[in-house]
């Protein structure tokens, strides 16, 4: 009967005891109530998931290639963002060619690609034809020569007497006395085009030699004593040593604030407004005004607009 009673009041201690743990627990769970702030953080963040699920339906339902030519001084952003792009849309690829600056506006208007990249500010004839300018990044101009030449700066009115044929040898501008080889682009490039709007020599120039992308004017002035020549600053390398211009060094910052005077807007033009366009092709520009494609124009030396 002891035993009994004893085990009756171990159970009924039992019993006591998880009654107060069950309290305890509601009473902690109780004191961490659901604040108005602690309900707003939950409804962003299902938010944010949300959109970011929308984004991904969103991208993984473009598909599609997009057609483009033009400048081959765009070269380095337009493959940059066509990989970056493409991770973002692996049903969307772009297609490039690199035929200059009026090739590819030509391809445009003509319908042959539904977009002409240019290094340089659309034609009036060109904006009758339909091409709408879309300035996507400014690039600057560097005005190169080679590794041995001893001359670092040239002042404006300097580089437009070389480029004139005026001054035709290095000794004129303190440096040794070396014959001036001066380098340009083709007929029709961007570059050429930008450069001698911006110096005023359009139809005065006295080139050497004419090439026809901005890889071999690098290549020309890089194996050439005493050659000039100018590249988008994008290309720059140790292959060529870049001219201080009015005291000027060609930076980014230096474009910026206005300080350096060669520079110049990278288009991708469209025939007709952008909202006119495939898909595709309005999330490309989508993606180019985005924190992400200002990203990539930034990472090969380019300036957002």
């Amino acid at each position: 009967m002891k035993k009994k009673i004893m085990t009756a009041l171990s159970v009924a201690m039992i019993t006591v005891t998880s009654m107060f743990i069950l309290a305890g627990c509601g009473e902690q769970a109780q004191t961490e109530p659901v604040t108005e702030d602690t309900a707003a953080v939950e409804a962003e963040s299902t938010e944010d998931e949300v959109q970011e699920s929308t984004e991904a339906t969103q991208g993984s339902a473009i598909s599609g290639t997009i057609t483009m030519a033009g400048s081959t001084s765009m070269e380095k952003l337009a493959n940059a963002i066509a990989e970056t792009f493409h991770e973002k849309y692996p049903d969307v690829t772009i297609n490039a060619e690199f035929t200059g600056s009026s090739a590819g506006i030509e391809s445009l208007i003509g319908g042959s690609v539904e977009i002409g990249n240019s290094s340089r500010n659309l034609k009036d004839s060109e904006v009758a034809e339909g091409a709408v300018e879309n300035v996507v990044a400014i690039d600057g101009i560097a005005v190169v020569t080679d590794g041995a030449n001893t001359v670092a700066d040239l002042t404006k009115a300097q580089l437009v007497d070389i480029y004139k044929g005026t001054i035709k040898n290095w000794k004129d501008v303190g440096g040794s006395d070396l014959p001036i080889v001066v380098v340009g682009r083709e007929a029709g490039s961007g570059t050429r085009g930008a450069f001698e709007e911006l110096l005023e020599v359009e139809e005065l120039c006295a080139y050497a030699n004419e090439l026809d992308s901005t890889g071999a004017v690098m290549a020309k002035v890089a194996s050439t004593p005493g050659a000039i020549g100018y590249v988008s600053l994008d290309v720059l390398d140790d292959t060529v040593k870049a001219f201080k211009l009015e005291g000027v060094e060609p930076t980014a910052d230096t474009i910026k604030a206005g300080t350096y005077f060669l520079s110049r807007p990278f288009v991708m033009a469209t025939k007709g407004d952008v909202s006119q366009q495939s898909e595709a092709v309005q999330a490309l520009f989508e993606y180019l005004e985005s924190d992400e494609g200002k990203a990539v124009i930034e990472s090969v030396g380019l300036i957002t607009p």
